[in-house]
């Protein structure tokens, strides 16, 4: 039958739109969108560190590409796989990259979710999981429920026979200098990383103190698919959880609206329920996923002093990346498998 018959029947209420085949995104379009955080001021990039960035997004963007090209590969295998990539990355803070907390650990959360039927899986507060997206996934299809935290989550990981490491593998000496900068300004000797501060927790926004990296995909079935993961705040309290296992704060898919990924102060991004009410402009009031961003994180967000940055796309490969931070670690790929990287405005 063809597409017009379809919807000439469709019409005369002989056949309903919803039983018509979803047509592919055209090549031109976007099909996998990614990002890595917040961006450091540019001030501090370094020619290294740069070309280290965009390659890793590089590497991300072709893994996620590449599952979608397998015949039959899902927006949730894009998804996965391209955060995998940056999970596995010391250059941002998720997985490998992971900020400490006030205590010296490394916690860590993560969510996907599909927009066909908006199933969804998170992590939060795992410290032995080595990649939580894979873990966040595993939630979703092989549980009842939608959250596991702390040793719960690690424990349902080990059974689903998920890659486990010692706390030590989430190390880098990037992050251990910023939080021993953070202890130094509170008073506390960076030697004694077990030691509490008797002053409150002090939170540094800049040098890539914030972090976040996330996807977000279409499929040649139609379907949506978006995924966040995180290290968190530098020097947050031990068992703080941020918007990015939140789903509807940090992350949100729906066939019907589009799916987003976020990243930046995430108490904001909880209060204010960022990507489902970017998901619902688009869905009730018709707004294009660029208009839908804007409003959000360019006038909601910044006039309550929320910092951060949003990805988003549609069933038909239409994408928007707003940010109000100086930069946003940032990729696309098309269906035709051109691959773009950006950090700032450029």
């Amino acid at each position: 039958m063809s597409k017009h018959l379809a919807l000439l029947l469709a019409l005369l209420g002989v056949l309903s739109v919803d039983s018509m085949s979803t047509a592919e995104v055209p090549r031109s379009q976007v099909v996998l969108c990614i990002h890595g955080g917040t961006a450091a001021a540019r001030k501090e990039m370094t020619p290294e560190l740069e070309k280290q960035l965009r390659t890793d997004l590089d590497r991300a963007l072709a893994a996620g590409f590449e599952k979608l090209q397998q015949p039959s590969g899902t927006s949730l295998d894009a998804v996965e796989a391209a955060i995998r990539i940056l999970e596995d990355s010391p250059h941002f803070n998720a997985g490998k990259g992971a900020v400490f907390t006030h205590e010296g650990r490394n916690e860590l959360d993560a969510s996907i979710m599909e927009g066909k039927t908006r199933r969804a899986g998170a992590v939060a507060g795992v410290t032995v999981i080595r990649n939580p997206i894979t873990a966040a996934r595993a939630v979703m299809e092989k549980s009842k429920h939608v959250l596991l935290i702390g040793r719960g989550a690690e424990t349902f990981a080990k059974q689903a026979e998920l890659e486990i490491v010692d706390p030590k593998y989430f190390w880098t000496e990037q992050r251990w200098n910023q939080i021993q900068e953070v202890w130094k300004k509170e008073g506390r000797a960076p030697e004694d990383p077990a030691k509490e501060s008797t002053r409150a927790p002090a939170h540094l926004w800049g040098s890539r103190q914030l972090g976040t990296v996330g996807a977000v995909a279409v499929d040649r079935a139609g379907n949506l698919a978006a995924g966040t993961s995180t290290g968190g705040m530098n020097n947050k309290m031990s068992g703080r959880v941020g918007d990015s296992p939140i789903i509807g704060a940090g992350t949100y898919a729906d066939n019907e609206a589009c799916a987003v990924s976020a990243t930046g102060h995430g108490e904001f991004f909880i209060r204010y329920v960022v990507a489902h009410d970017i998901a619902a402009l688009v869905k009730y009031k018709g707004l294009t996923v660029e208009a839908a961003a804007a409003e959000v994180v360019q006038r909601k967000l910044k006039a309550a002093g929320g910092e951060g940055g949003v990805i988003v796309l549609d069933a038909k490969g239409n994408f928007a990346m707003s940010y109000n931070s100086e930069g946003l670690y940032r990729g696309s790929v098309t269906g035709g498998g051109e691959r773009k990287v950006l950090l700032y405005s450029e």
